[in-house]
């Protein structure tokens, strides 16, 4: 299909993703994550997807296991992770790629492959989640009043700076999604918050988890 055409259901997908495993990275469908690409892998990689139709996987190592550690050369993968695709990006001229990936939608892992590229590989399977093609699916049933008050109570504890006019613009998912995205938490959150069902789910579980952290006294990561 050509580079810049829609995604609209599984079926339009690639059957297999590059992989790029990052702890406590968490992309959702239609959301942007900048990323700053210097490894010399993921330079191979991204080269590979402007190549092609800009796509790749974001997913996260099994809990216990970095990928920058050194000591595990291919760490064991979570099972779901979200696929991107490449819609900004720019040189820098020292080797670098800065990137804007915008998520499609989520994927299961069905396998990884044997390959000779520097980078990761798997067949995906995207049908578990032909929801995430729906833009604002279930967004009527999100309690957006409680999202933002316990927004309001971590903002405050945390003495931040927050875009309170963009908030109230935002739509529902736009909101659940980039709090979810931008939170601070820990990669164990980051994968539940991934792997919530619906948008009512995944709402309720940034509330809980938010909750949890007011109830520990804060975080050390700001929401920026």
């Amino acid at each position: 299909m050509s580079m810049n055409t829609p995604y609209r259901g599984p079926s339009d997908c690639p059957a297999v993703l590059p992989l790029f495993p990052l702890p406590g990275a968490l992309l959702l469908p239609r959301g942007e994550m900048p990323l700053n690409i210097f490894e010399p892998r993921y330079v191979a990689m991204i080269d590979e997807a402007l190549r092609g139709a800009r796509v790749f996987g974001m997913i996260q190592p099994e809990l216990g296991h970095d990928p920058q550690e050194g000591l595990v050369v291919a760490p064991p993968l979570q099972a779901i992770g979200c696929a991107g695709r490449i819609t900004q990006f720019a040189e820098t001229g020292d080797g670098r790629y800065l990137v804007t990936l915008t998520g499609i939608a989520r994927f299961r892992v069905v396998h990884e492959l044997e390959t000779a590229t520097p980078f990761r590989q798997a067949r995906v399977d995207f049908s578990p989640y032909a929801r995430d093609f729906e833009p604002r699916a279930g967004e009527q049933e999100v309690d957006r009043d409680g999202v933002i008050r316990t927004l309001k109570l971590f903002v405050e504890a945390n003495e931040l700076k927050v875009d309170w006019k963009g908030i109230r613009d935002a739509s529902n998912e736009a909101l659940v999604n980039a709090l979810a995205m931008m939170s601070p938490f820990e990669p164990r959150e980051k994968q539940a918050l991934l792997e919530a069902p619906d948008l009512k789910t995944r709402a309720e579980i940034l509330i809980a988890i938010t909750e949890m952290e007011l109830a520990r006294g804060g975080s050390d990561s700001p929401l920026q």
